[in-house]
């Protein structure tokens, strides 16, 4: 049996989101391992930059924009082509909010929903052939917020909800052909998805409310979501405060965790509501 350092030593992994934040950290991380790379986003002038940095690592970039359900399908087959088989698709890419609902434009949410949801739909579909093929690994990037309403981000709530109801059922219908399938739900993390935020007009937030030096790394999260990939976990709940607790108490504590949460969220600075 290989050894943790070598299990993924040429696996063909295909991450999306890879220009940044998680999704380059992954990159990073699974090329220290050994693994052949499928790259995407729609950045290109940032993956060729991951490209050169990962020089020693088989790599291929394929422009993509997730929400497109074509733009979903030629990177498997650009994946295929190239490297024969996938045998871990991350569903990495997703972009975030920060608004009341009352005064969001519905189009908003749509984007949330076309992004994190339909993305991880669509990237799922034209892999699940091949990952079947090599009983392999199909992981979403969720967040806390799959597992708990957070005001302001309605829409950023709502798609990963969806994203883990959707890879969990997909995780039962195929539990007898060795599909494996992770649902990793980081805490806040250090990235650019709060600068990248959509406000209620659809525009970028710009800026970040929060103090993002106090957060998991990137890095970190990479590490672990390797780390469970390796061991085939359901699950992957990061951070003990904003992760484990969050989740335990909204299991048995369920409204006290929703005046907890209105609280905690409310001393952003320039919180969308009080």
């Amino acid at each position: 049996m290989l050894s943790n350092k070598h299990a993924m030593n040429k696996k063909v992994v295909v991450i999306t989101g890879a220009s940044s934040g998680i999704g380059k950290a992954l990159a990073q991380e699974f090329a220290r391992r050994g693994s052949r790379l499928v790259l995407a986003a729609r950045r290109m002038d940032r993956l060729e930059e991951l490209q050169k940095e990962l020089s020693e690592t088989e790599t291929l970039i394929v422009k993509t924009d997730v929400s497109e359900e074509e733009d979903c399908k030629k990177l498997i087959d650009k994946a295929i082509e190239k490297f024969g088989q996938i045998d871990v698709l991350i569903n990495n890419a997703g972009i975030s909010m920060r608004s009341l609902f009352t005064e969001t434009d519905l189009s908003v949410i749509k984007q949330l929903m076309d992004v994190n949801f339909w993305g991880t739909v669509f990237c799922s579909k034209y892999a699940l052939p091949y990952l079947l093929k090599t009983k392999g690994s199909i992981v979403g990037v969720i967040s806390i917020a799959g597992y708990i309403g957070l005001p302001g981000r309605t829409g950023y709530s709502a798609s990963k909800y969806a994203m883990r109801g959707f890879l969990d059922a997909l995780r039962i219908e195929n539990m007898k052909k060795g599909l494996h399938v992770l649902v990793a739900a980081p805490g806040f993390t250090a990235s650019e998805v709060r600068q990248v935020a959509l406000t209620g007009d659809g525009s970028r937030q710009g800026e970040t409310p929060r103090d993002e030096s106090k957060m998991m790394s990137a890095e970190e999260c990479a590490f672990l979501i390797a780390k469970a990939v390796l061991k085939r976990k359901r699950h992957l709940i990061m951070t003990f405060k904003e992760g484990k607790l969050t989740v335990f108490l909204g299991k048995l504590f369920p409204s006290l965790l929703d005046k907890l949460t209105y609280n905690h969220m409310a001393k952003e600075p320039n919180s969308p509501f009080k």
